[in-house]
């Protein structure tokens, strides 16, 4: 996760400073993430390719299955007391070709289903990195137009899962404002605004 912590030696130098001369915000970098419209549209299409990558898997592993229940009927042919020698040796050769392809066919399915996953988990990381670049370009702002020092991302987890920042003072949560404006111009926020506007008139 994107983080805005400061070091230590930035952290140190603000708090030599007089408490007055500082504006400090916080901000839900996860709940800001969670509820942008873009992250919901993004989980929907990813959630769609997931589901195109097992269709692939369940159809290769399918095919996997008739060849094995081939090979099972080529055995009990095989088996067959009443066949001649000659028929029993081709069934075994037929049966010994389609042992080798379905080795074949293992191994390939196996590597296809991991080149498959590791494209979707970095597909997964380069949209996760997208929206929360996007998400950095909106708090920023709002750091500089408002003048803001500091913006703390409340969120963040240090190494030992303890938060970062677990008290503060004196500190705006700017997090719904970044939801907002992050959420200009979608179709949801469309609509709330609408619902707002219809409630408002009807009063």
């Amino acid at each position: 996760m994107m983080r805005l912590i400061l070091s230590l030696s930035v952290l140190l130098g603000a708090l030599a400073l007089p408490a007055a001369d500082l504006k400090v915000g916080v901000v839900d970098m996860a709940k800001a993430f969670a509820d942008y419209q873009k992250t919901k549209d993004a989980a929907d299409k990813f959630k769609l390719n997931i589901d195109k990558a097992q269709k692939e898997m369940s159809d290769r592993w399918e095919g996997y299955k008739q060849m094995m229940d081939s090979m099972q009927q080529l055995k009990k042919e095989a088996s067959d007391p009443i066949i001649t020698p000659d028929a029993r040796a081709r069934k075994a050769a037929e049966f010994d070709e389609k042992a080798k392809k379905l080795r074949e066919m293992e191994q390939e399915i196996g590597e296809q289903q991991n080149r498959r996953s590791n494209q979707l988990k970095q597909e997964d990381m380069q949209i996760r990195k997208g929206i929360y670049d996007e998400i950095l370009l909106v708090v920023r702002g709002k750091a500089k137009a408002d003048g803001y020092d500091f913006i703390f991302d409340k969120s963040g987890m240090s190494l030992s899962t303890v938060p970062v920042l677990i008290y503060y003072k004196d500190a705006v949560d700017i997090t719904e404002q970044i939801v907002v404006e992050l959420n200009k111009g979608s179709a949801s926020a469309s609509k709330g605004a609408e619902g707002r506007e219809g409630a408002s008139k009807s009063k």
